[in-house]
């Protein structure tokens, strides 16, 4: 992945906003909100105040104007220049060309399943699938309530592909739940054995043998 002058996704959507026409910090967190983008990105006003900051040093951004309504503080207003559209459009391509890896929460957990005993795995199981379940609710109302709005699909594909991720877990996660609770699972003997079932086969490898199967650094040749 390319280096970013700003690396934070919160660049990305001020950018986003600031092509469209000159905004204050607030409008950009204002219009980000409005339009269901902090699903997307982590929106924080402190984040963004210092995020528009490192922009205008980066020359991607530049003050238009400053101006103060009533009593508030005084705003300034933000342009984004030729360097910065420049940057927000190659910034997009790579994002949607090149796959990235991600590490992610529940993968990191998964990687360490059999510390816990089975039937702890069943019980946390079972709560990552209800609270699956509700979010999938709670997305596929807000898509109904997107779609009496008559938003085009083309502003919602982040939620609809949000959606199918959630949905695509919730499937996943219910079969490697059921193939656990029905003892189906390749390996399942073992895994009782680490917990003390002394019915359970004694493990048949030690640890070069791990060695020997884990992943590679492709560039070093050693395992990870």
């Amino acid at each position: 992945m390319k280096r970013r002058p700003v690396s934070n996704p919160l660049a990305l959507a001020a950018l986003a906003c600031l092509r469209e026409r000159p905004m204050h910090p607030y409008e950009m967190a204002s219009t980000m909100r409005a339009r269901g983008k902090g699903d997307s990105v982590k929106l924080n006003y402190g984040s963004l105040y210092t995020v528009v900051e490192a922009m205008r040093r980066q020359g991607l951004i530049e003050a238009q104007e400053t101006g103060r309504e009533g009593k508030r503080p005084e705003r300034t207003v933000y342009r984004i220049t030729d360097a910065g559209s420049e940057e927000l459009v190659d910034w997009l391509r790579e994002l949607l060309s090149v796959p990235d890896k991600e590490y992610l929460r529940f993968e990191a957990g998964l990687s360490y399943l059999p510390v816990l005993a089975p039937p702890d795995a069943v019980a946390v199981l079972r709560t990552r699938c209800d609270r699956l379940g509700q979010e999938l609710c709670r997305r596929r109302d807000d898509r109904a309530r997107v779609d009496q709005l008559g938003l085009p699909r083309l502003f919602v594909v982040e939620h609809e592909y949000m959606t199918a991720l959630v949905e695509a877990e919730l499937a996943w996660t219910r079969a490697l739940l059921a193939d656990i609770e029905a003892g189906s699972l390749d390996g399942i003997e073992l895994w009782r054995g680490f917990h003390g079932d002394p019915d359970a086969p004694p493990c048949p490898y030690d640890e070069s043998d791990a060695a020997a199967v884990a992943p590679t650094d492709t560039k070093k040749g050693a395992p990870l």
